[in-house]
């Protein structure tokens, strides 16, 4: 099942990917039909598989392996860092505050979202070409799955409770 998950991320993302995300202590649930659904390190998910068509939505934790993995423009967009702190928090991106981008990614592909100064606020879907965010000023271009001040207030909550 490892395996499998890795493939996918090799064709998603690309060569090698696979293995920078799914580390072999990676652990996994099915779903009711017995495929893969989530994948897990330790009780933090890495990403799920699409059940519409088998590719992955990643979470903050395999963004950072990805962001650490991949050459510094690869799968980026770039958003303003007026826009930066609403997108950490998990709002969308909209296209007048995209200031660069990956010219090789594709319309509907999971991202990286990173600050002016290269850091990674978020991870999300792009709804437009690399061309139409930096053309229009209107419009969401990136639809934030998971942004990075969301997670720091998960792992805050779990620690109050814990303890």
């Amino acid at each position: 099942m490892l395996k499998r998950a890795r493939i996918i991320a090799d064709f998603q993302f690309g060569q090698g990917s696979g293995q920078a995300l799914f580390l072999d202590d990676t652990t996994y649930s099915l779903s009711k039909t017995k495929r893969v659904r989530q994948l897990f390190s330790g009780d933090v998910r890495i990403a799920t598989v699409r059940a519409r068509d088998g590719l992955l939505t990643i979470g903050m934790f395999g963004a950072r392996r990805l962001y650490d993995y991949l050459p510094s423009e690869r799968l980026r967009v770039m958003v303003s860092d007026e826009a930066a702190p609403y997108v950490a928090k998990g709002g969308t991106a909209f296209a007048r505050h995209v200031v660069q981008v990956d010219p090789e990614i594709r319309a509907g592909e999971e991202i990286l979202v990173v600050d002016e100064e290269g850091r990674l606020i978020a991870t999300g879907k792009v709804l437009l070409s690399p061309q139409e965010m930096l053309d229009l000023s209107r419009g969401p271009a990136v639809m934030v799955r998971e942004g990075a001040e969301e997670v720091k207030k998960e792992k805050e909550k779990r620690k109050t409770t814990n303890t």
